[in-house]
């Protein structure tokens, strides 16, 4: 009934939403950059040319000299060695071979040449054995050939690609996450380290990975910014004016690509909306935004949360902050006063601590965290919420101790500033917890895993938090606790050809093509999250609604029923069982005749 190779084959030739057009990129890698990729070949000639030079004049000398030295042949008649036998034997004597006297046996001036033909060869090869182990140790030499290797390895993708400029924690995070979604990637990094970890990584493709400054145009050239399957440019490094840089650069030499880059700081995130129409994610900003969803809306914000942290995330549990009280906070920096003018925003009092605080300003209590009668100051008893934003996590996990000992009601919230503290941050559990590398992974990830995801999380907040509640139980009933994989489908005669009739008819509903090819009395294990309908766009559309030519559905399910799904779109026999429930066949001979039966 199913023919699931010429869906196999189909998605193979067009990919999931139909043809991809390739784009003719006129940038080209600079001149400096094409020279420096290819510089290994010149530093080897460089570095090996006085002890090459030795090895041909002791092979010349040696072959001359044979040759020049008078011999007898086995009648005792005068002779003397060809140029080639004198090479052969120069040869296999320098190489420590030894295969004996040719074309007859020598005399005694034959030997004694060939003597010091020994001791010369060794000599030769000494120095010059000696030379290449010491090239190979340079670290000038290992970076060319790292270099050259690095520009190969480009050149030959042919996928569309990302560019991601700084493979620290954030890096890690979006390769691991784009490698389960079957992305190719392109890494460079300042570090070396961070480059060489590449190699420890289970990834299933070969990441090239570049040990360079990204602020270099030239070396963001080399990187695949002007490969013409370079997909889109993540600046992700810790440094917020190599960010700038690499915004500037690709908004100057690649315009049409996107660009997602990370700040914390607001005057940095001004000047690069300056170039073009950039992705920026602020952490510290969007953190504020989700504890306020939260405060408001908490499936709202679980829905959201469960969505944006990708394939294999287990369901958040649903919080309950408060959302009356007086906040406390330790740490007024440039993280703190975000999230109190956030809390403020919500109707909530916040007292600020901090040792470089102005005492005189309203709601501020200058001194240490840590000192018990800071503490009696800021009258933390009483209040309801706590938040640890210091950016030092020795000092949070103190504060959050010494919090939840004097009110262990209190809801906090905490700041992680090095991932190898995770796991002490896990053992004391707070209620919200920011690590700038998750939060910007996540926005990454709905920016450009899947084209309608990133739209359905902007309106999911103008819905009702009840709202929320119905599609988390939806998807909870359909797809169990984890999240496994979103896609995107388009319906039209390319992608999804054996739909046209259905669609032409208007018999085409989300109910009848979620049905199981095996059995459709059984739905698939997938919802649709959104509808796109030209500039119309319809969440969780019901079951029965009339699908039409060029709409484009998001939908969250397991593989196996994407899988089902694709089979059911390309597949005519499988689309007429699962939306009629009769039995057609696949083949053109075998319909006609089933027709006419």
């Amino acid at each position: 009934m199913a023919n699931p190779l010429r869906a196999f084959w189909r998605l193979v030739a067009y990919g999931p939403d139909g043809p991809v057009r390739r784009v003719r990129v006129r940038w080209r890698v600079p001149a400096e950059s094409a020279a420096q990729a290819s510089a290994t070949i010149f530093l080897v000639l460089r570095r090996m040319r006085w002890p090459l030079i030795t090895v041909i004049v002791i092979f010349a000398v040696s072959t001359l000299g044979l040759t020049l030295i008078p011999g007898r042949d086995a009648a005792g008649n005068p002779s003397r060695v060809s140029f080639l036998h004198a090479f052969y034997v120069v040869s296999y004597t320098a190489t420590t071979i030894g295969f004996g006297e040719l074309p007859d046996s020598f005399t005694e001036a034959q030997r004694l040449w060939v003597t010091v033909i020994i001791y010369l060869s060794v000599v030769g090869w000494a120095y010059t054995i000696g030379s290449l182990l010491t090239l190979l140790q340079d670290r000038t030499f290992r970076r060319a050939l790292a270099l050259q290797h690095f520009t190969r390895k480009v050149a030959r993708l042919r996928e569309p690609f990302l560019l991601i400029a700084g493979y620290g924690q954030t890096g890690r995070r979006l390769g691991r996450t784009f490698d389960s979604l079957g992305r190719q990637f392109v890494v460079i990094d300042a570090s070396e380290e961070n480059i060489e970890s590449l190699d420890l990584e289970a990834y299933r493709f070969d990441v090239p990975g570049l040990a360079a400054d990204a602020r270099n145009p030239d070396h963001l050239g080399i990187a695949g910014l002007g490969h013409s399957a370079c997909a889109a440019v993540l600046a992700m490094t810790n440094d917020d004016e190599v960010n700038l840089a690499v915004t500037m650069t690709v908004a100057l030499l690649r315009p049409e690509l996107p660009v997602i880059a990370r700040t914390v700081s607001p005057v940095i995130e001004h000047r690069m909306r300056a170039f073009g129409t950039p992705t920026v994610v602020n952490p510290f900003d969007r953190f504020g935004d989700m504890l306020r969803l939260a405060l408001r809306a908490p499936a709202t914000y679980q829905l959201i949360n469960w969505l944006q942290s990708g394939p294999g995330a287990e369901m958040p549990e649903r919080g309950r902050p408060p959302t009356e009280g007086r906040w406390v906070m330790c740490g007024y920096g440039r993280f703190g006063q975000k999230l109190a003018a956030d809390l403020r925003a919500e109707g909530l009092t916040v007292t600020a601590v901090d040792p470089a605080a102005d005492p005189d300003e309203d709601g501020v209590v200058a001194g240490d965290g840590s000192d018990p009668d800071v503490m009696t100051r800021a009258d933390l008893p009483s209040a309801v919420g706590f938040v640890a934003g210091t950016d030092n996590d020795t000092t949070n996990l103190s504060l959050i101790a010494a919090a939840r000992r004097l009110n262990p009601d209190l809801f906090v919230a905490a700041r992680q500033n090095r991932p190898a503290n995770a796991a002490l941050f896990e053992a004391l559990e707070p209620d919200a917890l920011l690590v700038l590398a998750e939060v910007v992974a996540q926005e990454v990830y709905a920016k450009l895993s899947t084209p309608l995801l990133w739209r359905f999380l902007q309106e999911v907040p103008q819905q009702s938090d009840e709202w929320a509640a119905n599609v988390i139980d939806r998807l909870r009933g359909r797809c169990g606790h984890q999240l496994r994989t979103l896609w995107t489908v388009r319906l039209s005669a390319a992608s999804s050809p054996a739909l046209r009739r259905w669609l032409a008819g208007g018999e085409a509903r989300p109910g009848d093509l979620l049905r199981s090819p095996q059995r459709r009395d059984r739905p698939l294990a997938a919802v649709v999250l959104l509808l796109k309908r030209g500039d119309e766009f319809v969440l969780t559309p019901a079951d029965d609604i009339q699908l039409r030519d060029g709409d484009e559905l998001l939908l969250v399910g397991v593989p196996a029923a994407r899988r089902a799904l694709d089979t059911a779109l390309n597949v005519d026999g499988v689309l007429e069982y699962v939306v009629t429930g009769r039995y057609a066949p696949s083949g053109w001979i075998w319909r006609r005749l089933f027709r006419r039966a």
